[in-house]
């Protein structure tokens, strides 16, 4: 989907591809027009990576199971390769922390796909959450809850996907909570996962088996870009029983006024943004799926005006730490404060 996007919008030239199947390949290869024979297609990541000099690669786009993300993107970054990556970027805080600090130090554009920041009703919510219009906003609450889960079998192997509804949903929420806000720094998580209805334990470090959640829940004391204090709330599932294929929704409250970014009729790719003032409601911003194409088409064209390491990534190890905080905490499945968090520069 991603590469056909970029190829549609003539933001990139698709100039190789690597996959596991060569019947995938073949098939990838038709609809963007890659050469099907040797060195344009490949089956092993490191071989594309040791012709891209030779191929005249700018970037490279990651969209493998969850725990090849990290040291894709690394082996990427260390042969100077600008990177467009699916989330999560990484399965916990230290690694994204490794992986900026990469990015960084090659002076490379480090791009992660939170799909949803690309709306149209999300850049008009963060317009007016910088512009003053919902007063000073104190409180996100977020949803995402998927009546349908996965259908690759990978995303329920611990070793693959490193955790599960958290993991594939929460990221996106939390992405965008801290987004719209601007956030500097997390001070205090409580959180819960579960699996079939039972709250999972707290995980002992981060080495030996683990469950894959379809459930969790989480509150969230961080900093806004403003200096002011926020709270943030997320829950996300696979299967529950929320009455509808989809239900995604990021309601800010403010002093002034309050908004919701909220999908439509329970589709995926449907969206709006509704403003309110006190009982009344208003639909200003409308989005449909040709929308979520737009993260990486956007990667496409920074990249052609400048490779160098775009600040913006950083926020990504708030993300992360959260993650971890909720994942690791101790009690039951919950924990309090964000291991190593530290204010954004």
């Amino acid at each position: 989907m991603r590469m056909e996007a970029v190829a549609a919008a003539n933001a990139a030239v698709p100039a190789a591809l690597c996959d596991a199947s060569p019947e995938r390949l073949d098939t990838l290869s038709r609809k963007v027009g890659v050469d099907g024979s040797e060195p344009g297609c490949f089956t092993d990541p490191e071989d594309l990576l040791r012709h891209a000099a030779d191929l005249r690669l700018d970037g490279v786009v990651i969209a493998t199971p969850n725990a090849l993300h990290a040291p894709q993107t690394l082996a990427a970054l260390d042969r100077g390769l600008a990177v467009f990556c699916q989330k999560p970027l990484a399965l916990s805080g230290r690694e994204t922390r490794r992986l900026l600090d990469s990015a960084r130090a090659a002076d490379r554009l480090l791009g992660i796909d939170y799909t949803y920041r690309t709306l149209a009703s999300a850049v008009e919510l963060r317009r007016l959450v910088r512009e003053g219009a919902l007063g000073r906003v104190f409180s996100v609450d977020t949803v995402f809850h998927n009546g349908y889960g996965p259908d690759k079998p990978w995303c329920f192997d611990p070793a693959l996907a490193g955790g599960g509804a958290l993991l594939d949903l929460g990221v996106h929420l939390l992405d965008l909570a801290f987004w719209l806000l601007e956030a500097r720094h997390v001070s205090a998580v409580s959180g819960a996962v579960f699996k079939e209805g039972r709250p999972l334990p707290p995980r002992e470090g981060q080495e030996g088996p683990i469950a894959i959640d379809d459930f969790a829940t989480a509150r969230i004391d961080f900093e806004a870009g403003s200096g002011e204090r926020a709270a943030g709330s997320v829950a996300v599932s696979w299967n529950a029983h929320a009455g509808r294929d989809c239900l995604f929704s990021v309601r800010l409250f403010g002093t002034a006024g309050g908004a919701e970014l909220r999908n439509v009729g329970g589709s995926f790719y449907d969206f709006e943004l509704a403003r309110f003032s006190g009982r009344s409601e208003e639909v200003v911003a409308r989005d449909s799926g040709e929308s979520l194409g737009r993260g990486i088409v956007a990667w496409a064209e920074r990249l052609a005006a400048s490779p160098r390491f775009d600040p913006e990534a950083v926020r990504s190890v708030l993300v992360s730490d959260t993650v971890d905080a909720i994942y690791y905490g101790s009690g039951g499945g919950t924990g309090e404060g964000v291991r190593g968090a530290a204010p954004l520069p």
